[in-house]
C-alpha cells in the first residue's frame, strides 16, 4: 500500500524544483575583451592626429576623386559583364561533348589563370609593338581594311580587355561548377520529355545553378573592384592612381590612402548588400521559409516595441 506514495513523491518534489539557467562566464569574458579592443581601436582612429581627418573630409568628395571612383565602377562593370559573358560560353564549351571545344576552353582557362593580371594588362597595352596594324577580312586571305593598333586599342580599351579576358577564365569555372551542382537526372527527364537543349539549360539548369554561382560570382566582383587598382601601371585615372597623384602633390599620404580605403569600403558594401538580395531571390524554393532581411527584422522589432507600449498604456488606463 506504500508503493503509490513512493511513486508520487518524486513528482511532488519535481514541481518544487527551481530552474537555474546555465552560466557561461567564458562568453562574457570574451565579449568584454573584444569590446575593450574595439574601443581602443576606435579611440586610436579618433584621437590620433596623424590620420588627418580634416584632410580626409576635404578630399573624400573632391571632384577628381569622385571621377576616379566612377571610372573604377566603369572598369568593374566592363570587366564583369564581358568576363561573365565570355566565361559562360567557355563553361558551356567545357561541358560540351565535342573534344575540340572542351580542349580549347580548358586551354583558355589554363593560360589566363596562369599569367598574372598585371602582365596581361601590359601585354594588351603594348600590343602595337607586336602588331602595328590589325586587319579585317577573309581568314588566311585578303584583308578588306586595316587599322593601326594604337588607334583601335587605347589605354582604356586595353584595360577593359585585359580585365574581361582575365575574369572570363575564373567566371568559366564558377559557371561550370554551378552547372555541375544540378542533379543530372533533371536534364535526363527534360530530354525524355522532348524539351530542347537550349531550354533545358536556360529554364531548368541555369536557375538552379545560380544558387551556387552567385556567392562565388559575388566574391569575384568584389575582388575585381579592388583589382582595378592594378591598371595604375597604365596611368589610367582610377581611384588608386588618382589618390597617388594627389598625395604626391600635397604630401598627405595617410589621409589620401584613407580616402581610397573609405571609397573601396563603400563600393564593396553596396555589392555585398546586392549579393545578399540576389542570393535570397535565387534561394526561393530551396527552403520553406526564407530568412528575414535586415529591414524585415527591424520592422518586427519596431512593431513588437509599439505593441508592448500599447499594452502598457492600456494596462495603465484599466488600472485607473
Amino acid at each position: 500500500m506504500t508503493a503509490p506514495a513512493a511513486i508520487e513523491a518524486p513528482a511532488e518534489s519535481a514541481g518544487s524544483l527551481t530552474v537555474v539557467k546555465a552560466r557561461h562566464p567564458g562568453r562574457w569574458i570574451a565579449g568584454a575583451v573584444v569590446l575593450v579592443l574595439l574601443a581602443m581601436a576606435v579611440n586610436a582612429l579618433i584621437t590620433n592626429p596623424a590620420w588627418d581627418w580634416p584632410v580626409v573630409g576635404a578630399y573624400l568628395f573632391h571632384p577628381s576623386v569622385v571621377q576616379a571612383v566612377l571610372f573604377t565602377v566603369e572598369l568593374t562593370a566592363l570587366g564583369i559583364g564581358l568576363g561573365f559573358l565570355l566565361g559562360t560560353v567557355l563553361a558551356l564549351m567545357r561541358l560540351s561533348r565535342v573534344p575540340l571545344l572542351a580542349s580549347v576552353a580548358w586551354g583558355y582557362v589554363w593560360l589566363f589563370r596562369s599569367v598574372p593580371l598585371i602582365l596581361q594588362l601590359l601585354f594588351w597595352y603594348n600590343l602595337a609593338a607586336l602588331y602595328k596594324y590589325i586587319s579585317f577580312g577573309v581568314p588566311f586571305g585578303p584583308a578588306f581594311f586595316s587599322v593601326e593598333s594604337m588607334d583601335l586599342i587605347g589605354p582604356v580599351t586595353a584595360a577593359a580587355l585585359g580585365l574581361a579576358l582575365h575574369q572570363a577564365a575564373y567566371a568559366a569555372e564558377i559557371v561550370r561548377g554551378g552547372f555541375l551542382s544540378v542533379d543530372p537526372g533533371q536534364m535526363e527527364a527534360a530530354a525524355a520529355l522532348g524539351i530542347p537543349r537550349a531550354r533545358q539549360i536556360f529554364r531548368i539548369q541555369l536557375p538552379q545553378a545560380m544558387r551556387t554561382i552567385v556567392p562565388a560570382a559575388g566574391n569575384e566582383i568584389i575582388g575585381l573592384v579592388k583589382g582595378t587598382s592594378v591598371v595604375y601601371v597604365m596611368a589610367l585615372p582610377e581611384l588608386f592612381y588618382q589618390v597617388q597623384v594627389i598625395y604626391n602633390r600635397n604630401g598627405r599620404v595617410i589621409a589620401m590612402l584613407l580616402v581610397a580605403a573609405i571609397w573601396y569600403l563603400l563600393l564593396t558594401t553596396v555589392l555585398s548588400v546586392a549579393q545578399y538580395y540576389v542570393e535570397r531571390r535565387f534561394g526561393r524554393g530551396q527552403a520553406r521559409a526564407l530568412p528575414p532581411t535586415p529591414v524585415q527584422r527591424l520592422r518586427r522589432v519596431l512593431a513588437a516595441r509599439l505593441a508592448a507600449r500599447r499594452r502598457a498604456a492600456e494596462g495603465g488606463g484599466e488600472a485607473r
